[in-house]
């Protein structure tokens, strides 16, 4: 191919090109060619340098990978399998993850020993005689521990529980119908009352004159309910309070 049939194709601003024998296409072309284009501007000219191919071979070179091999075969299930093994696997150690910190948060919220201690009281249940009192802290509040004698549960349970302020029939209030057990603070302004006191054989806070019977159930005064009972069981020979 000579240059002039190849210039003459060109625009007319080429003003520089360079050109050379393809080996392996076989054909002259340019390496490079300079352009000198107008603007609108006048006197104002642009000097552009392209690089191209005149070669029809070139315009053919270029094809396009076949991918083929590659692709995945419709009935192959070994990937598919792999990716159900991970998925599974990953989610067994979330949780396994998940559950490990959960224990060490909920154990740091934990109450220690010296808590857990407190939080429940063990009384000797032979140490009480029948019809005496027993008074010990839990929690840092006095709880009344009483012994009853067979009379005393006979008066509880002869109580017309309708008339009371706060209606509570002595099996309600005990577990076991001897041993009595409640906290000692009265429900009026928390003062403690007095055992084996008061107009009803129970107990009487001298603050403001509330009277509470055997079975610390309010009778008279201001107190408006009976004296709490408050969480224990019996584990004989002990009392646990708790």
């Amino acid at each position: 191919m000579s240059a002039k049939p190849l210039a003459s194709r060109l625009s007319s601003s080429l003003v520089n090109a360079t050109r050379f024998t393809s080996p392996a296409i076989g054909a002259e072309c340019f390496k490079s060619a300079t352009y000198v284009l107008p603007r609108k501007a006048p006197g104002a000219v642009i000097a552009q340098q392209r690089f191209f191919s005149t070669g029809s071979l070139a315009l053919e070179s270029t094809k396009i990978p076949d991918f083929s091999a590659y692709r995945k075969l419709s009935g192959d299930f070994t990937n598919r399998t792999f990716t159900y093994f991970m998925v599974g696997t990953t989610g067994v150690l979330t949780a396994a993850s998940a559950k490990i910190t959960v224990q060490d948060f909920l154990a740091n919220m934990a109450a220690s020993a010296d808590v857990l201690a407190l939080a429940k009281v063990e009384v000797d249940m032979n140490a009480i005689p029948e019809g005496k009192n027993l008074v010990i802290k839990w929690r840092g509040k006095p709880v009344f521990i009483r012994h009853r004698t067979a009379d005393e549960i006979q008066e509880a349970n002869n109580v017309d529980v309708t008339s009371l302020r706060h209606p509570e029939s002595d099996s309600d209030r005990v577990k076991r119908p001897e041993w009595l057990v409640m906290m000692g603070i009265c429900t009026h302004l928390g003062c403690v009352p007095i055992g084996e006191a008061g107009d009803f054989g129970g107990w009487y806070c001298p603050c403001h004159g509330s009277h509470y019977d055997i079975s610390g159930r309010i009778r008279q005064g201001p107190a408006p309910l009976n004296l709490e009972i408050p969480e224990y069981d019996f584990n004989d020979p002990k009392l646990v309070i708790g």
